[in-house]
């Protein structure tokens, strides 16, 4: 029942999928380490739409953005939300009232910036590979990718307020990050190399140290919105890094 209740507790926290019913979810942290699973289903998702959008001789374009929105469909908008949240609270002049920012439900001219950049990003990446051959292992790698950035974040610094979903996470078991790392680390090996596997180990390890580095200065620590950033960047940069070739 362990490892079926991670699952639920990882696929509920991180997508809108649907989960089976009467399998309870553990506690949220303890499902930490199919977090990188949690990226390989949602970039396989974004791939077979693009595969389907390519088959049906749309261009590279609008086969990239239906494989973002695809992506954005599976998890409820909920990266991209947590990457608006925090462009807007960067306007606040004090760690108290960005977080107040951050916290509010309204959306500012920073925050729609970056979401239009995120999605656009995406899928220009995405159409620059044009084929489904790189596509597809791309979509995979950079979600998992994000997803292992998020706990190397709450590894380096704490929450920055009581009482928010990303700090009812507690304390993170050490073990289960590693072994989410391990899966990660094996899927990438598997499924694009050496090199493209290390590279999103790289962007994942880098942008987990920079996030927990503006979280503690500007912030005071991590949020589930800054969570959310680091995710939605490694994607980014991960699929631009992709998109110049080997």
């Amino acid at each position: 029942m362990g490892v079926k209740a991670d699952l639920v507790s990882a696929f509920g926290l991180l997508t809108r999928l649907p989960m089976p019913k009467g399998v309870p979810g553990s506690a949220m942290g303890q499902g930490v380490w199919a977090w990188p699973l949690v990226g390989a289903v949602v970039g396989l998702i974004a791939g077979l739409v693009y595969l389907l959008a390519w088959r049906a001789g749309l261009s590279p374009w609008l086969a990239g953005l239906l494989a973002v929105f695809a992506m954005i469909a599976a998890t409820g908008g909920l990266h991209e939300d947590g990457l608006a949240d925090t462009a807007d609270g960067m306007g606040g002049a004090t760690p108290e009232r960005r977080l107040a920012i951050m916290k509010d439900s309204r959306i500012g001219s920073f925050g729609t910036l970056a979401m239009i950049g995120s999605v656009g990003l995406r899928a220009g990446a995405l159409a620059q590979m044009a084929d489904p051959h790189l596509v597809v292992p791309a979509l995979i790698l950079a979600a998992m990718a994000g997803r292992s950035a998020m706990p190397g974040v709450l590894l380096l610094s704490g929450p920055a307020r009581p009482g928010g979903l990303a700090a009812s996470l507690g304390d993170l078991p050490r073990p289960r990050v590693y072994a989410g790392w391990g899966i990660a680390a094996v899927v990438g090996l598997l499924l694009a190399g050496l090199h493209a596997a290390a590279l999103a180990a790289a962007v994942a390890i880098l942008l987990a140290l920079l996030m927990a580095r503006f979280g503690r200065t500007s912030l005071g620590g991590y949020t589930g919105d800054t969570l959310g950033a680091v995710e939605q960047l490694t994607e980014c940069v991960m699929l631009l890094l992709l998109a110049t070739g080997p």
